[in-house]
């Protein structure tokens, strides 16, 4: 501020008026004129933000400069998005499916116990829905608890059943022989229909479900459809529901690929299985 004004008023009237030292002055003005030692990392800060479309907070953006070899402190990382003006998006009304005891009510097998140690072992499933110009459109899918990776899923124009046994029949194709996973999913009238207990039972999947107004209990699940509709939904614009539907596609496939998880230890949720499954 005070070089741009230099030309109209004296230095020392100037340092006056803002109870600047000159001495400070002078070392503020020699500083400028040094080169940025973050250029470089302000600028693979901001290629990262960008190509996640602002979904990566500090944390991430870390943990991905390190994956290029640049070992960074993840406060030095929040104070150089600060003065970039780079902030992620930040997360809110859920879908219920539930409308009373329609069918039978399974037990609560999983009883918030999320940690396992292999993939397979425990699913989580749900339901959520989103307005598009008047039109709905819900997503139905399937998530392994040991990395959180999107096993099947249905996107559909229609919460009838076959949303969700569609969803099942893929999700279940990709078991090898003798896995059977615990199914968990909240008591939303889909899940209650015989003909979704009877792929389940087929198969050997023992049903669990949350306790009844106990969205905890499907914690992971409704996570997901927070980050989901946080980072692709809210916000953007969507020429109808056909158009929202492929971006929904669009990003599971980015979710599971690409984008990293800070409890996954910086990997993506496929990288984290395969990972395990090398080490098997």
């Amino acid at each position: 501020m005070v070089q741009g004004l230099r030309s109209q008023f004296k230095l020392a009237n100037l340092l006056r008026s803002l109870s600047l030292p000159r001495s400070v002055f002078y070392y503020q003005s020699q500083r400028s004129l040094l080169p940025d030692p973050y250029a470089e990392v302000k600028e693979k800060i901001q290629a990262i933000f960008h190509e996640h479309k602002g979904r990566y907070g500090y944390r991430r953006i870390t943990a991905t400069l390190r994956r290029t070899g640049m070992e960074l402190n993840h406060k030095t990382v929040q104070r150089l998005m600060k003065s970039l003006g780079l902030k992620s998006k930040v997360r809110p009304k859920r879908y219920r499916s539930y409308r009373g005891d329609v069918g039978r009510i399974a037990d609560n097998l999983l009883c918030r116990s999320f940690k396992v140690n292999l993939p397979n072992e425990k699913w989580v499933t749900d339901v959520t829905e989103f307005n598009i110009k008047g039109q709905k459109v819900y997503l139905s899918p399937v998530i392994d608890l040991f990395n959180q990776e999107v096993i099947a899923f249905q996107v559909k124009k229609s919460a009838h059943l076959p949303l969700v046994t569609d969803m099942l029949q893929e999700a279940i194709s990709t078991l090898k022989k003798g896995e059977t996973p615990i199914l968990h999913s909240d008591q939303g009238w889909q899940y209650q229909q015989k003909q979704t207990r009877h792929i389940l039972k087929k198969h050997g999947l023992p049903q669990s479900m949350s306790r009844k107004g106990n969205c905890l209990d499907n914690a992971v699940a409704e996570n997901f459809f927070a980050l989901l509709k946080t980072e692709m939904f809210h916000g953007e614009v969507f020429e109808n529901a056909d158009d929202l539907i492929q971006e929904i596609e669009e990003y599971i496939d980015y979710y599971n690929t690409k984008r990293i998880k800070m409890r996954l230890n910086g990997l993506t949720p496929v990288e984290y299985r395969n990972q395990a499954l090398l080490a098997d």
